[in-house]
């Protein structure tokens, strides 16, 4: 695997850390199980999100959705031979999985259903007022006079 210093764009950036730190992940992820199992991510809106996983196979019971430390951690787990039945051919994938998904900030996990073999997970990003961009009036400056009153002559101090 190739190593890449991210350093000089650490140094380089002024509040874009998690650029550096979403391509460290990236490169860190594993990838054998990058295509188990298949999902999508949607916009649904201006502030939400939905993230559709084909997990078919699996019950609600089988099925974990948890949020640790700002990722999303879907996982599933299926005991083998519960169902007692005997396969000629078994092309429907039902083995254990565990796939995570970063949130970025102020992103919330709304809800999750589980229907005709998808399991959909509801996101809304939510800013809080106090982050949310606003307009800085520019104060026109008053007549000179006042500004004269303001200033003390350095003779008068001393």
């Amino acid at each position: 695997m190739r190593h890449f210093d991210f350093a000089p764009l650490y140094r380089a950036t002024v509040g874009f850390d998690q650029i550096a730190d979403l391509m460290d992940r990236v490169l860190a992820s594993d990838t054998a199980q990058a295509g188990y199992p298949p999902y999508n991510i949607e916009k649904t809106a201006d502030d939400t999100y939905r993230i559709s996983i084909a997990v078919a196979g699996f019950s609600d019971e089988d099925l974990s959705v948890d949020v640790k430390d700002q990722a999303l951690v879907v996982s599933a787990r299926k005991a083998e031979g519960e169902d007692g039945k005997t396969y000629l051919h078994r092309g429907i994938a039902t083995r254990a999985f565990e796939r995570r998904f970063h949130l970025a900030d102020h992103v919330r996990v709304e809800g999750a259903l589980h229907e005709n073999g998808m399991l959909h997970i509801d996101l809304k990003r939510e800013i809080p007022e106090a982050l949310k961009p606003r307009r800085i009036e520019i104060a026109k400056p008053s007549s000179p006079v006042a500004i004269e009153k303001d200033v003390v002559d350095a003779e008068t101090v001393n």
